[in-house]
């Protein structure tokens, strides 16, 4: 179905939200891609301040340079331009709440042309912005503005979230203005294969949490954690977020995460480009009709579904793919680290296997307690008796297990566990990239922040 039909397609009973996630399974590994989302925080090289959506060194002029430099399409809200298309891949530039910049890649076959897609992005991205003063930081939280410092980007969507967020939790501000992560995307092949990848998924985020943690500094000061992202997402919305329990219980699947994304509450629906909030009513109120005396003559479409499972924010979220979302956003080798650890793994059955041999015994309550811990402990956190350091060395192990069997080769004969380098870096020291950051902190940069951004952007 197309995107135009997916959008007008009307919801004529249950099973077809169910059929939707359902039409995702890909059962030939031929179809397999691999999708990477990064954000990254711009700022003036001057001044260090956050960029503005308007002006000569503003979101608007990057996206404007992109466009006219590049093979990029406008995407516009109204008279606004809010992003940017790839017509020939499918990639895209989007813009988060505080004005952090997204790359959404282009669904691609091989871990070397997501490493190539990501270089050719931010290659792209310093040609606009260095002439202008601007640079580009990869880090899980911004370091140095507070949130009044923060601009607010225009777009409609986050207008509604930002009157909403704070009725839900106390951190839900911070997590739209202030925070940045690399993500992957990935298919799978039937019901049972994603069952499985969604338990080892959600199981194995808060490994990725320590492996990735790179959010150690609020306002310019250290704030007592190495992944302040992932503690902020703790304290947001506890209708959408979180680790999802029922995953782990016996008859998951398709249905029940329908069911799950059927109660939690709606943000918009939108029609003609215009967003209605709808945060008083779930989607299944909606389907029940309880927007029809706001919103005359509107029925609910398969559309609505697709952009409703988009505001669900769990550490694994399941559409016709699988989004990974436990790594704070960094430096380049990172960006190409997040999808192989996560290709490795997904990508080869014994692979899969011998990660949710890793998991299995571990309980809901396990789980909750280590998502709590390794925002601050990071690999010194433990759970059911083993240390997370221990897990994360297994677990890479794995990945570059089944990266080494994909065979996959590059131009100079190398394969994909290449991309697995920062990872096991990190593992055989024992130091997330927190760690590094604060003994630079405390060491060399004699406790001056402003030395992040000139010794650590893009």
């Amino acid at each position: 179905m197309s995107t135009a039909s997916l959008a007008t397609a009307p919801i004529e009973n249950h099973a077809q939200l169910v059929e939707w996630l359902e039409d995702g399974a890909k059962p030939d590994s031929k179809d397999w891609r691999i999708g990477t989302e990064h954000e990254k925080f711009g700022f003036h090289t001057a001044d260090l301040s956050p960029l503005a959506y308007e002006g000569e060194a503003g979101v608007r002029a990057m996206l404007e340079g992109l466009r006219d430099r590049f093979v990029w399409t406008p995407v516009m809200e109204g008279e606004t331009i809010i992003g940017l298309k790839d017509p020939n891949t499918g990639a895209s530039v989007s813009l988060e709440p505080g004005g952090q910049f997204e790359l959404s890649g282009a669904p691609l076959a091989t871990l070397h042309q997501t490493c190539s897609e990501v270089h050719t992005h931010l290659a792209q991205v310093r040609d606009v912005a260095e002439p202008i003063g601007i640079g580009f930081l990869g880090m899980g939280f911004s370091p140095l503005w507070t949130l009044a410092d923060t601009p607010i980007m225009p777009k409609g969507r986050y207008n509604i979230m930002r009157a909403y967020m704070p009725e839900k939790g106390s951190r839900g501000l911070d997590m739209m203005f202030r925070t940045a992560t690399v993500q992957v995307n990935l298919d799978f092949a039937s019901e049972a294969d994603m069952v499985k990848i969604m338990r080892v998924g959600i199981a194995l985020q808060p490994i990725v949490t320590a492996l990735f943690a790179n959010s150690p500094f609020t306002e310019g000061k250290p704030n007592g954690h190495l992944s302040l992202r992932a503690a902020i997402w703790t304290d947001v919305d506890p209708d959408r977020t979180g680790q999802l329990p029922f995953v782990f219980e016996d008859g998951f699947g398709y249905e029940r995460y329908a069911d799950y994304a059927l109660d939690v509450p709606m943000y918009f629906v939108t029609r003609n480009g215009h967003y209605h909030r709808a945060t008083h009513v779930t989607f299944r109120q909606y389907l029940d009709g309880a927007l029809r005396d706001e919103l005359p003559g509107v029925e609910p479409t398969l559309g609505d579904w697709e952009d409703h499972l988009t505001t669900l924010f769990p550490e694994v979220r399941l559409k016709q793919f699988i989004e990974m979302r436990g790594a704070d956003g960094g430096p380049w080798r990172r960006l190409c680290a997040l999808p192989a650890f996560w290709t490795g793994i997904v990508y080869d059955k014994a692979c899969l296997d011998a990660a949710y041999d890793l998991v299995k015994d571990w309980s809901v309550d396990d789980l909750a307690a280590l998502r709590e811990d390794v925002s601050t402990k990071g690999f010194s956190a433990h759970v059911a008796g083993r240390g997370v350091l221990e897990i994360a060395d297994a677990a890479v192990d794995i990945a570059r297990e089944g990266l080494a069997r994909r065979r996959n080769l590059d131009g100079t004969g190398e394969d994909e566990t290449r991309y697995l380098f920062a990872l096991e870096d990190s593992v055989a020291t024992g130091k997330t990239p927190a760690c590094d950051l604060l003994d630079l902190y405390n060491g060399p940069w004699k406790g001056d922040i402003t030395r992040l951004f000139r010794d650590h952007a893009y």
